[in-house]
């Protein structure tokens, strides 16, 4: 229904400013709230937001528009580490102070919980459970610490296992804590990754676990990739950085997530 006391902007370059400026302000739009605000039909905001588009001026989501591409792509693991390094360092580091002793915990794979297991010092037992070959690799130098690596197929960008034998062991096995690195969070689609076996894998991990704790960067706000994990209701905690926008953090929030910035 349209807001009769919204003013009818009349010419399409008023609605394309004032489309840009909320997306601007927010990091994206959304078709309904649009028509409401420029009381106008929704047919008119889709053309409106294909033409921004084709200027390159956004990317059209479902439902809306964002200033960021939404769509992630598969890179190397040795590549990915070099991108916002010290965003990453500093969340691993938040993460490995939630380690409690005696704890036993799965770290999945990616940069950003690699730099979580290079923090990690345990002055206590501690086992953990992971598909990833370089976060074992990393634990088990410590004498302390109890390495159970998932086997299966093992994914070449990431260098860690998926597929049933890795998600088979996972139905014997209950922990404390799920550390989850993601290559996209979107409201609405929720949390992504490039590789649907490795999504897959990962919704077993949340099941596994008794809480979930996901660790990004801001620039994986937004972003979604390939195979959908989970939605964002199934998450208990995220970690990232200052650069997250005002809005995601109140969507976050809103929902219940415990949210800590580094």
């Amino acid at each position: 229904m349209r807001n009769t006391n919204s003013p009818v902007m009349s010419t399409q370059a008023e609605r394309h400013q004032f489309i840009l400026s909320k997306l601007q302000k927010e990091g994206k739009v959304n078709v309904l709230d649009l028509c409401a605000e420029l009381n106008v039909s929704s047919v008119t905001i889709r053309k409106d937001l294909k033409v921004l588009e084709d200027k390159h001026l956004l990317f059209r989501t479902h439902g809306g528009g964002t200033s960021s591409n939404p769509y992630t792509t598969d890179r190397p693991v040795n590549e990915k580490e070099k991108i916002r390094a010290d965003e990453k360092s500093g969340i691993g580091a938040a993460a490995a102070a939630l380690i409690e002793p005696n704890d036993c915990i799965i770290i999945a794979s990616g940069t950003t919980v690699l730099s979580l297991a290079k923090h990690i010092r345990p002055d206590a037992s501690l086992t953990v459970i992971t598909a990833a070959l370089n976060v074992a690799t990393e634990l088990n130098r410590h004498p302390d610490v109890e390495v159970l690596v998932l086997g299966g197929i093992l994914r070449k960008s990431s260098s860690s296992g998926t597929g049933i034998y890795a998600e088979k062991i996972l139905d014997d096995f209950s922990c404390s804590k799920l550390f989850l690195g993601v290559d996209g969070i979107d409201p609405d689609f929720g949390l992504t990754t490039t590789h649907i076996q490795e999504a897959q894998l990962n919704r077993k991990m949340i099941q596994a676990s008794q809480k979930t704790i996901v660790l990004a960067d801001s620039s994986k706000f937004g972003k979604r990739g390939f195979g959908r994990i989970c939605g964002l209701e199934d998450v208990e905690q995220v970690i990232t950085d200052s650069g997250i926008s005002d809005h995601m953090l109140e969507i976050l929030k809103g929902i219940g997530i415990e949210v800590t910035i580094v």
